[in-house]
């Protein structure tokens, strides 16, 4: 039979400051990290208001309530990058991390209320924010990588089906270890034009797409996701948090996001949004009120449409049920 309805799917990297201690420090991001701690409670009860479902893709990290378990779940081979200041793993990083309950860097109360919740999936975003495009990583540390995300999760309880791979760096030949370990599921890039060559030019057309239809249809149909013994339920947008320098472009921005949906649904495509809940650690009024107005919008789509919504998890199901 073929699927006579639009699917509606989302994804959020859960990292708080695993994913941006590289980049930022606490003095000028932990606001957006509390905030983060906040903001996921009232992001869940909105999902459920609108019967929206969600995918959180996990750095198995949060996952340690303290530095025992930190060193307990551990890959036996971390990753050597060349620039050795993107593992968590080198340069005594650990040392800045409490003993206890470290705020910005353990999520397990977070986790555990996720886990109850019947609409929302939990999904590895692997275990210490692995990059598998840097220097000096390798296929043997990434698989060690993935073994300790299996081991913090199943521990409690949890088994994970999906993974979002951290800054959205997806080697095809790492996918084999995933499924190893049964995750045959895993969120692609979106195919863009611009997605290639000159990287500020490139930033600059997907800042103007935001707001404008400057690139491809971000939508996709059933039998894209279907790819060997993979599900790649790719991204069709990331929405980006408000801004008081594009404040003037805001309405544009969610216009543009239901101008998609509407496609997805009136098309019975699958259209697929992600971001990260530090995104919305500042000005989370703000953030809020856009994601409410387009869960709004999903829910107008699925009594008109029959546009429904999806984990990562559930469309891999999906896609073989078609």
């Amino acid at each position: 039979m073929v699927n006579k309805f639009g699917c509606f799917v989302i994804s959020l990297d859960f990292e708080l400051f695993w994913g941006v201690r590289d980049r930022r420090t606490i003095n000028d991001y932990g606001d957006n990290i509390l905030g983060a701690r906040e903001v996921i409670p009232e992001m869940v009860n909105l999902f459920s208001k609108y019967n929206v479902k969600a995918t959180f893709a996990t750095v198995g990290l949060l996952y340690c309530k303290n530095k025992e378990e930190i060193n307990q779940y551990t890959p036996v081979l971390k990753p050597t990058y060349n620039n050795s200041f993107l593992s968590p793993f080198e340069n005594n990083y650990l040392d800045s991390v409490d003993d206890n309950n470290d705020i910005y860097h353990s999520a397990f109360d977070i986790i555990e209320g996720l886990k109850q919740e019947n609409h929302i999936e939990i999904a590895s975003h692997t275990f210490s924010h692995f990059y598998c495009w840097e220097a000096g990583q390798n296929l043997k540390q990434f698989e060690s990588d993935v073994e300790s995300s299996i081991h913090v999760f199943s521990s409690n309880h949890i088994t994970l089906k999906s993974i979002v791979f951290p800054r959205n760096q997806v080697p095809d030949h790492y996918l084999n270890t995933c499924i190893r370990y049964g995750i045959n599921t895993y969120r692609g890039n979106p195919i863009k034009y611009f997605n290639k060559g000159n990287k500020t030019k490139n930033r600059l057309l997907r800042l103007i797409d935001t707001f404008i239809n400057f690139g491809n249809d971000t939508t996709y149909t059933y039998n894209e996701v279907k790819e060997g013994k993979f599900y790649n339920v790719r991204a069709s947008r990331y929405l980006r948090p408000f801004s008081q320098k594009y404040k003037f472009l805001a309405k544009l921005k969610i216009r543009r996001i239901k101008n998609e949906m509407n496609v997805a649904a009136k098309q019975n495509k699958i259209y697929h949004l992600w971001w990260h809940p530090h995104n919305f650690g500042i000005n989370k009024c703000e953030n809020l009120s856009m994601l409410e107005e387009i869960l709004f919008h999903f829910q107008y789509l699925s009594i008109k449409y029959n546009f429904k919504s999806f984990t990562m998890k559930e469309m891999s199901g999906l896609v073989n049920y078609k």
